[in-house]
């Protein structure tokens, strides 16, 4: 292991302030000669975490962690005592001097040190070709058709890579061997650079320090077909490592206890150029092991954002369950086809208000999913009874009962194993309760004609028995009566007579049966319809406890 010369360590400790430090995570306020704030290792709403400048050190009177400047890099970045030095050192512009090592680690720290200027030197140029060249007014031009302005792409330091080998040309004028060009991905075996007349965006660590580039096609005749190329997967680069934008969301992401993940890396620097910080892209993947450990260090409240289809890919989904395994909150936020968060920054932000929960959003999807509704239930129940009680769940049980048409005793089948291990297995004939709610409306109905203008309001689509369809076309005086809807006509007034359904009771079944269709239609929307059924939905739910 490489071991950094005492000296260069006492210059560290001389040269490093606690404060900045700790501001580039925390949100301090000046109390007296201390600073307080929430404290990033455990979760708190009353500040109990505080900062010394003169004396140099932190402590969090909630959870007991403390220590100087040293021992708070090495718990919010996870690293060593090596690696805190070293973070600290190019954060105050000290030089560090190792000791001897084997000549192996020197090989590589040197190199692995090349290899991180190289790609830094590779930024640097991009940024150049698209901001004061020719070459880079096609890449200029899209960007400002984006609504992306040049003081936030070059915060994210965005460029234009030419056609030709003029980077790798430059690069080996620097000192730079072929090798090194190919073990980034800059340069392909036969000496032209790898991207070629596209918009570069750079992809950074948590650190700040650029892995890998992702390339935005912008002419028809791109011989690469894909819209996005990444760098190929090196010794620095592992696109499942990074998450686009966390370098400059940390600090945003740990005031505001949240991350908010998009898919596209436009989506991160338009919501940046709005303001809204805390937010960074997934480039497209789902959620990965590393990724989280980054945005576990941070916070542990998700917001995933993705486009209608994209939410119920396969992919997207176990990044999802791979969230909450680990302990995350993950809340949903479903956008419009075709949309993108960066479309209007200040809808989205009305969105996020209004996510719905992990388990109510994979509700909808098996519902969804499935081909009829006694798999749809098998798939929930499954679902439902493996995960663990909470106000989430009970709200995931309310939307699996509304859809699938359970009465409410039901419910329990659909509760944490460790609570439903007594209700036994529900028979699928429950799953008619939804034909019997349809019989009744009728039955109430045909026995107070003061309704018929409440069940014209309806519509035929909210009754799933075609006979049912044609019997409400028959009370509405739109449907001729036959053998068969005759016989069931018949049921219906004497179900009417036999459970002495009221007018109060009858206008009761008929909210309920709008809700069931309310119900149905959230199962698939999203954006704006999606809020707006949800208020309709709240509101017609008043009505009917109104009843109680």
């Amino acid at each position: 292991m490489t071991r950094i010369k005492d000296e260069s360590v006492e210059r560290v400790k001389s040269a490093m302030e606690i404060l900045p430090v700790v501001e580039e995570v925390v949100r301090l306020r000046k109390s007296g000669g201390t600073y307080k704030g929430l404290c990033p290792f455990h979760q708190e709403r009353t500040p109990s975490f505080t900062v010394s400048p003169a004396r140099g050190t932190f402590k969090c009177f909630g959870c007991g962690e403390g220590g100087d400047a040293i021992t708070f890099v090495e718990k919010i970045e996870n690293v060593d005592f090596v690696g805190a030095i070293e973070l600290l050192a190019r954060r105050f512009g000290v030089e560090l001097e190792y000791e001897e090592a084997s000549p192996e680690q020197e090989q590589k720290r040197q190199r692995d040190e090349r290899l991180r200027a190289l790609l830094e030197r590779a930024a640097e140029f991009y940024a150049r070709m698209l901001w004061d060249s020719d070459a880079g007014a096609g890449a200029r031009e899209y960007l400002a058709s984006r609504g992306l302005g040049e003081k936030v792409c070059r915060e994210f330091r965005l460029g234009y890579a030419p056609g030709g080998a003029r980077l790798a040309a430059r690069a080996v004028q620097e000192g730079y061997a072929q090798e090194e060009l190919l073990a980034v991905g800059l340069a392909n075996r036969r000496g032209n650079d790898y991207f070629q007349r596209r918009i570069l965006f750079p992809l950074a660590d948590a650190r700040g320090r650029v892995r890998g580039f992702q390339a935005r096609k912008l002419h028809d005749d791109d011989p690469l077909q894909a819209k996005y190329v990444n760098s190929p997967e090196g010794e620095l680069f592992r696109k499942g490592d990074l998450l686009y934008g966390l370098d400059a969301a940390r600090q945003a992401i740990a005031r505001e206890d949240r991350a908010v993940v998009v898919e596209g890396n436009t989506d991160v620097i338009a919501l940046r150029q709005a303001e809204f910080a805390p937010v960074v892209a997934s480039m497209g993947t789902a959620l990965t092991e590393a990724q989280l450990r980054e945005l576990a260090r941070l916070t542990k409240r998700l917001f995933l954002c993705f486009d209608a289809d994209a939410a119920g890919q396969d992919a997207t989904l176990r990044g999802m369950e791979l969230a909450v395994a680990q302990g995350f909150d993950v809340k949903i936020v479903t956008l419009q086809p075709g949309t993108d968060p960066a479309d209007d920054p200040a809808a989205f932000e009305r969105q996020l208000a209004s996510p719905v929960s992990y388990p109510v959003h994979r509700v909808r999807l098996l519902y969804g999913k499935a081909p009829d509704r006694n798999a749809a239930f098998t798939a929930i129940e499954a679902f439902l009874r493996a995960q663990p009680d909470s106000p989430e769940h009970m709200d995931a049980r309310r939307l699996a009962t509304d859809l699938l048409d359970l009465p409410p005793e039901t419910q329990a089948a659909l509760a944490p194993r460790s609570r439903s291990s007594a209700a036994g297995v529900i028979s699928p004939r429950l799953l008619d309760a939804g034909q019997r709610l349809e019989r009744s409306v009728l039955a109430g109905v045909a026995g107070h004609e003061s309704l018929l203008p409440d069940l014209e309001l309806l519509g035929p689509d909210h009754f799933d028995d075609e006979l049912h369809r044609r019997a409400r076309g028959y009370l509405l005086g739109q449907e001729a009566a036959d053998g068969e809807l005759t016989g069931l006509l018949a049921e219906l007034y004497a179900l009417q007579d036999e459970e002495e359904i009221t007018l109060e009771t009858a206008s009761q079944l008929l909210l309920r049966l709008r809700e069931r269709g309310l119900q149905r239609e959230l199962a698939s929307a999203d954006g704006e319809r999606l809020v707006e059924l949800q208020q309709t939905l709240a509101k017609l739910r008043d009505e009917i406890r109104a009843f109680a």
